[in-house]
């Protein structure tokens, strides 16, 4: 039937499509045949002028699913789908190629088995030469189901990968093309750069670069590392639409053709800005905490040379006063007097050391801090020289600071003349003060509450962030050897910190530097916390002198010797313990007058002794004598402290008070 109607159409009168031209030699009907027969990649068989099928080859077969007796003299519209039928798409495809000599399409075509399969459909007329007759056509069908289904998951895949990119919002992601001009916007850019689509496609991106970056020629030195590297990954400023400054992490890639020639480049930027502020706050908390910790060990190491230099001083001011009452030569009293004076300085350095590790006595009170400073001025401007002016600032309405006023005027005094040595060449002094009030996250780091903040500003030098760092260390100066002991700022800022304050600095060099001194408001400390009991020095008089037995205790050899040689010189008996376990024993044994104890001993500490001794024998009077501040809680409460190191003089004010509180306390009862 095949043969038959090949030799119906006389193959020698007609022109064969292109599709099925040979190369060589005259196309005969039976070599026709031949090439059609071992096709099974396409269906190609011949209609007649009405559409009807007339040929059958074995790629049809194979993916229609028809046999040669099945299909042959069956119209062709019965591949098309019942929707493409009823519009008519069959005999349309006829006519367009009876007119144009071709219809070319794809659509989803029907197997016998009534699945469908997605075709590419290639209708050729066959004319006669001659008359110009459409003889029939010939069809050729190839079945492209399982490349659509690859390019529709490709589409799809696109698609989600579309949405992906559209959906992303905290990343800028897009494209440039070779040039660096953007091609491609994504909602995460327009969030972060500003730009709507239609105001930055086909611009250049070194538009977000800074002005000074684009000078440098960043923008094309960022592309030509991509394409070097395979990959460019920075972070600097960028510029938003409206002007303001980011920081941002850009990573930038090449695209390349399939004959690795670059076409463009994909371009990542993420907003780093709150990041780098947050990880910037977290360096400077951790900077601080290393301060903290690095001054508080410096603290208690200082605090400890001080106390036992305390002992010293103790001995050596205790022995240099007995002696000199003893010698008459008034050369060798000059020396006595001129080792009494470094000792004298000595003390003064020590009670600065004690300041810097918080462990000095502070008589707190309300101080008013503009009184303070006014009442000062003529010391200050003594110290200050007449090339640098004074200026303060003090509101009306400034409240009352907890302080100890003497410490406080050290304090400023000390600041002043660091200000004036930063001013050689004259400048201005600015003191002044303002009520702050502190809440969480505060720059100060202080709790909550009301404080004073009191500020000494020159216009002198300033100080370099490496000086700065070290400024508030003990023994730290840049006045030179011999012009400073590097312990003024310290006492400043232990002083601060013991009141419950905070001393900060800022500086600059050529600009000056600040000093705030940040206090508690008198009320929300005086009024919440018991003040310690300062140093007695004013006794009641009316009482008659008589030896008494003293029981003397300090765990330091040196300091007890002294101790007990005031006292004998004072004409009191004395029995000595090293530690608070032989004190008790002393006691259990004899007639105790008066207990004079020292605090940091080992294994029972003075304010452990005060207490047992309050316990077992109430009416004997004691005297707390120690350098140290910062006592347990409670620990010698109602108790006279003598502070170290002391002269004779401080030590009978004390014997004579102690013993005056007891006769006050016998008649009371």
């Amino acid at each position: 039937m095949r043969n038959a109607a090949f030799s119906a159409l006389d193959m020698s009168n007609i022109k064969v499509p292109n599709v099925l031209q040979i190369a060589e030699g005259p196309v005969t009907a039976e070599r026709y045949r031949l090439l059609v027969e071992s096709v099974t990649d396409y269906a190609i068989y011949m209609l007649d002028p009405q559409g009807t099928v007339i040929s059958w080859n074995p790629g049809a077969r194979r993916f229609k699913g028809y046999e040669d007796h099945e299909i042959i003299g069956q119209p062709f519209s019965r591949f098309y789908t019942e929707e493409d039928r009823a519009a008519g798409l069959p005999e349309r495809a006829l006519g367009q190629a009876a007119e144009t000599g071709r219809f070319e399409s794809e659509g989803w075509r029907v197997r016998k088995d009534g699945t469908r399969f997605w075709a590419n459909a290639v209708i050729d007329a066959i004319i006669n030469p001659a008359t110009g007759r459409v003889l029939g056509y010939a069809k050729v069908t190839r079945d492209l189901t399982e490349r659509r289904q690859a390019d529709e998951a490709l589409r799809r895949s696109e698609e989600k990968f579309r949405l992906l990119v559209q959906g992303v919002t905290d990343y800028a992601i897009y494209m440039l093309d070779a040039d660096g001009i953007v091609t491609n916007w994504n909602a995460g850019a327009q969030r972060i750069k500003g730009y709507a689509p239609d105001e930055i496609i086909g611009r250049h991106f070194s538009l977000f670069y800074t002005p000074e970056d684009r000078e440098k020629g960043e923008p094309q030195r960022t592309l030509q590392a991509a394409i070097d590297n395979g990959s460019a990954e920075k972070e600097g400023w960028r510029i938003r639409k409206n002007g303001e400054t980011f920081w941002a992490s850009v990573v930038i890639d090449p695209i390349r053709d399939d004959a690795g020639e670059v076409i463009g480049f994909a371009k990542v930027t993420r907003d780093l800005t709150e990041q780098r502020k947050v990880q910037a706050e977290l360096d400077a908390a951790r900077e601080a905490l290393f301060q903290a910790q690095k001054i508080e060990a410096l603290g208690q190491l200082t605090g400890g040379v001080a106390h036992d230099f305390n002992n010293l001083l103790t001995a050596v001011l205790g022995s240099l006063e007995l002696v000199r009452r003893q010698i008459g030569d008034e050369r060798q009293l000059n020396l006595i007097d001129n080792a009494i004076k470094g000792a004298s300085r000595g003390i003064s350095l020590t009670q600065r050391m004690l300041s810097f590790a918080r462990k000095q006595e502070l008589a707190l009170q309300p101080v008013a801090v503009d009184v303070l400073v006014a009442e000062m001025g003529d010391l200050l401007q003594r110290s200050l020289g007449p090339l640098i002016r004074i200026e303060t600032d003090f509101p009306a309405d400034l409240a009352t600071a907890a302080a100890d006023s003497n410490q406080l005027e050290a304090a400023v005094l000390n600041l002043a003349v660091n200000a004036r040595d930063a001013m050689p060449e004259g400048g201005v002094l600015r003191v002044g003060a303002k009520n702050e009030s502190v809440g969480r996250g505060h720059r100060s780091g202080l709790p909550d509450g009301d404080y004073i903040r009191l500020s000494v500003a020159d216009t002198g030098s300033g100080m370099d962030a490496k000086t700065l760092a070290q400024a508030t260390e003990p023994f730290f100066t840049t006045k030179g050897v011999g012009k400073g002991t590097g312990l003024g700022l310290s006492m400043v800022h232990g002083m601060a910190e013991q009141l419950g304050g905070r001393l900060q600095l800022t500086s600059h060099v050529g600009r000056g530097t600040t000093v705030e001194i940040w206090l508690p408001v008198a009320s929300a400390i005086i009024t919440a916390e018991p003040v310690q009991l300062p140093v007695e020095t004013k006794m009641e008089t009316a009482m008659e002198p008589r030896p008494l037995t003293v029981l003397a205790v300090d765990d330091d050899a040196l300091v007890l010797m002294n101790t007990t040689a005031l006292l004998e010189d004072l004409g009191h008996k004395v029995i000595e313990a090293s530690s608070g376990r032989e004190a008790l024993s002393v006691l259990e044994n004899n007639e105790i007058d008066l207990l004079i104890t020292d605090h940091a001993m080992p294994q029972m500490t003075g304010a452990q002794l005060i207490t047992e001794v309050g316990q077992r024998w109430p009416n004997v009077p004691v005297i707390l004598a120690t350098g140290y501040a910062d006592l347990p809680a409670g620990a010698g409460a109602g108790v006279l402290r003598l502070n170290k190191p002391f002269w004779q003089a401080d030590l009978e004010k004390a014997v004579n008070a102690a013993m005056a509180r007891r006769t006050t306390a016998a008649a009371a009862a």
